[in-house]
Parts: structure tokens; C-alpha cells; sequence
């Protein structure tokens, strides 16, 4: 996994959250106004037969950093490509945990995968983020050899209008369900 940015990195770590051969990072990023936000990037191993029978290690994953990211006092981002759609229980899970946005909602599906094959395409790729952005820009970009697609999301930092928009709400029946989750990765 790489990680390139124009902006600053500050304290940037490879972690190994889940799996010993699986990355993910984290790094604090310094706006061009010298605001610092918190940025996590990952890629879990899909389900199937090469690599995991089951999705229970990406769905731990994902939830580790949904809880992490909403215990934090500064702006999130959350990206990667999770090797799953938008719309099943974990990610709708995600979402509520992490009260982040996803900002295709209402903007449309922006499939990213498979780059290859036009009639089986579908959100692989991934962008959610804290209230205090305000999408610009977002679209697909055109094919450049991956079996993805890019994704262009263009977001302004306007904390001054957080109160516009409102992640999902949590129940105590959603954290348990997500740490239940975890664990059970945790334990494969």
C-alpha cells in the first residue's frame, strides 16, 4: 500500500490491525491553512477462496477504525477500497459507528470496479468523511489500466457549516453488534 500526498503528513503509521499481512494507515494531515485532520487509508483482503473464505476480518477492520475514527476531536477521512459495496449491513454498521458521510448519497454509485468488464460494475472504492467537509467534486475517472476505476472526490474543509449535515445515528444495540464483530476477527 502507498500513500502519496501534495499536503503534509504528520506522524504517519503503517498498522496491522486485523491481519499480519494486511496494512492499513494512519496519518494526521496538515491542511494548506495548517489545520490537522486525521486521515485513514485501507485495503482489506476480499472474501474469497485465495485469500479469506469469509468477510468477517474486513468487517472487523472497518468497524475497529469506524469506532476509532468517532472517538476523535478533529476531522476524519475515511478511504480505501473495502471490497465491498455501500449498502450491506457492515457498512450501513460502519456509518452509524463513525457518524461519517458518505457522499455519494444522493450524487449516485460511482462504480468503481471492474474497469475491465462494463456489464458487472459496482462501488468497490470508498471515501467517507467527518461533517466539517463539503463535497466539491466527485466522479470517475476514466480507465488507466487497474481493474478500478479512480475516484475523484474534491472536499473543502468548512467547519463552520458542520451542523448542516448529520451522520447516522448508533444505537447501544449497533456497538454491541460491532464489537461483537471485531472480536470475532480479532479471534480468526
Amino acid at each position: 500500500m502507498h500513500l502519496y500526498s501534495k499536503l503534509k503528513l504528520v506522524d504517519p503509521e503503517i498498522r496491522f490491525l486485523v491481519e499480519d499481512d494486511i496494512p492499513s494507515v494512519t496519518s494526521t494531515v496538515e491542511l494548506r491553512n495548517g489545520v490537522r485532520i486525521l486521515f485513514y487509508c485501507l485495503h482489506s483482503a476480499p472474501p474469497s477462496p485465495t485469500e479469506n473464505s469469509h468477510s468477517t476480518e474486513r468487517d472487523g477492520e472497518l468497524l475497529m477504525l469506524g469506532k476509532e475514527a468517532n472517538r476523535q476531536d478533529k476531522a476524519v477521512i475515511v478511504t480505501g477500497d473495502l471490497d465491498d459495496v455501500a449498502w450491506p449491513d457492515t457498512t450501513l454498521l460502519f456509518r452509524r459507528i463513525s457518524e461519517l458521510l458518505d457522499p455519494r448519497i444522493g450524487r449516485g454509485m460511482f462504480n468503481s470496479f471492474h474497469a475491465k468488464y462494463w456489464f458487472i460494475r459496482w462501488p468497490l472504492d470508498h471515501l467517507f468523511h467527518s461533517r466539517e467537509f463539503r463535497i466539491c467534486e466527485i466522479r470517475r475517472l476514466g480507465y488507466f489500466g487497474s481493474d478500478h476505476f479512480p475516484i475523484y472526490i474534491k472536499l473543502a474543509y468548512a467547519p463552520d457549516s458542520s451542523h448542516a449535515q448529520q451522520g447516522e445515528d448508533s444505537s447501544s444495540a449497533d456497538h454491541a453488534r460491532a464489537n461483537s464483530k471485531i472480536s470475532e476477527a480479532r479471534d480468526e
